[in-house]
């Protein structure tokens, strides 16, 4: 089995990788932009077992290689730093030691939301950021019309929805 232990950066990710049935390690530094990392991952052998920390920007490199039948597991990031006893930290010190906790069995995984429920949470996200911005509007509206004497209350919203829409 193929272990690869990868710190991943929005443009690039180092990892580190080990064979468990020869031994063999390698480190590779892989660019996203130019298919390297693609490249990489389809050329390993099946199934791969690939470990990274939580960051964010990487749905798109997680849905890769759940594309490509590779197991990913998610690490807490927190929990792997807490467990790196060196304080200066390389992209490649950091790749190996994301390794050396999956082989020592220390590796501390979390669970990730399937595709289906990570897409309906942006939803509600979205959702959510869209009601405020109307609240944020309509406050910032009725406190206009305070200063200018005016007190309509909730004709004030009715009034503004119908003629806002119809000039805006």
């Amino acid at each position: 089995m193929i272990m690869v232990g990868c710190d991943f950066h929005p443009s690039y990710q180092q990892v580190a990788m080990l064979d468990t049935e020869t031994g063999r390690t390698k480190d590779h530094k892989l660019m996203h932009a130019t298919g390297e990392a693609e490249r990489f991952y389809r050329a390993l052998a099946f199934p791969a077992l690939v470990e990274i920390e939580a960051v964010g920007n990487d749905q798109w490199f997680l849905c890769l290689l759940q594309k490509l039948g590779h197991a990913v597991w998610i690490g807490d990031a927190s929990q792997i730093r807490a467990s790196y006893v060196r304080k200066q930290k390389t992209d490649r010190r950091n790749a190996k030691h994301i390794l050396r906790l999956l082989v020592e069995g220390r590796f501390p995984r979390i669970w990730i939301p399937g595709a289906e429920m990570r897409d309906h949470r942006q939803l509600l996200i979205h959702r959510h950021k869209l009601v405020q911005i109307c609240t944020r509007l309509k406050n910032e509206l009725q406190h206009l019309m305070l200063n200018q004497g005016t007190q309509k209350k909730h004709k004030l919203w009715r009034v503004w929805f119908v003629t806002g829409a119809s000039h805006g």
